[in-house]
């Protein structure tokens, strides 16, 4: 009869440090295990060895194991949960490709993912910059809203958007259900067929940390994009901003 392997002894086991590197141990600890969760060797919810099991095991300081524990939970892989242990929390990686028009809704599905919405506001507002951005009058109606966007229970994005009122008024009857863009198309008979958009590095606001679950400021991803119309009318201008520890796009690049 074969008995099923102990997960932390194979864990264990998996990790090698080398003598002759100049690498600190605590830095080669933390690289392995940093493999091992972006590789997804190590899942969400995985319990790693204790810092004195591990330190015991590996016949090195417990305070080696605990710097590496600690820089793993700054960059947000790992939590404490008392006498729950050091428990992965690696968020979901996506790998998304650009080049097609899409909502967040089909990008997660395309991942495999389960796609949710928390509405944090939803009212019309005026304001100037907006207005420029959409070469309206200053007193021009826009509806905001500011959302995040999560993939099976895990915020990914805080974003900000912006519609242009005046172009589809029945917006401001919308009740924030489903996707917005289903809405346009059906109610406003609107389709939105193209966008111009830009990726910039920037670290996460306070806000931004609060939502993602960052102790610190943390790198993310800023999208900037202005959707258009079939008639090339400006419809929607969306300020997202992407946790930079789940998001690789991918783009392919022709000859």
């Amino acid at each position: 009869m074969t008995s099923e392997k102990d997960p932390v002894t194979e864990l264990i086991n998996r990790l090698q440090l080398n003598e002759q590197s100049s690498e600190p141990y605590y830095l080669q600890l933390k690289r392995q295990l940093n493999a091992m969760i972006e590789g997804g060797d190590l899942k969400s919810g995985v319990n790693l060895p204790s810092e004195r099991t591990l330190a015991e095991a590996m016949q090195i300081s417990r305070t080696t194991v605990k710097r590496c524990y600690d820089e793993l939970r700054s960059n947000h892989l790992l939590s404490t949960h008392g006498r729950g242990g050091t428990v992965v929390q690696a968020p979901p990686r996506v790998n998304p490709t650009m080049g097609r028009l899409k909502g967040f809704t089909e990008e997660m599905r395309e991942q495999g993912k389960v796609a949710s919405t928390r509405v944090l506001h939803c009212d019309v507002i005026t304001e100037r910059m907006i207005a420029c951005i959409f070469k309206r009058p200053s007193v021009a109606p826009f509806l905001r809203l500011v959302r995040v966007r999560l993939a099976d229970g895990v915020p990914m994005t805080r974003e900000v958007a912006w519609y242009d009122l005046s172009a589809a008024p029945a917006l401001e009857d919308w009740d924030t259900g489903g996707s917005i863009y289903a809405f346009l198309q059906e109610k406003c008979n609107i389709t939105l067929v193209r966008a111009d958009q830009t990726i910039e590095a920037v670290m996460s606001t306070a806000e931004e940390s609060a939502v993602f679950g960052f102790e610190q400021p943390s790198p993310c991803l800023l999208l900037k994009r202005h959707t258009y119309s079939s008639t090339d009318q400006l419809i929607e201008y969306v300020e997202g901003t992407f946790r930079g520890d789940a998001y690789v796009y991918k783009v392919t690049l022709g000859t």
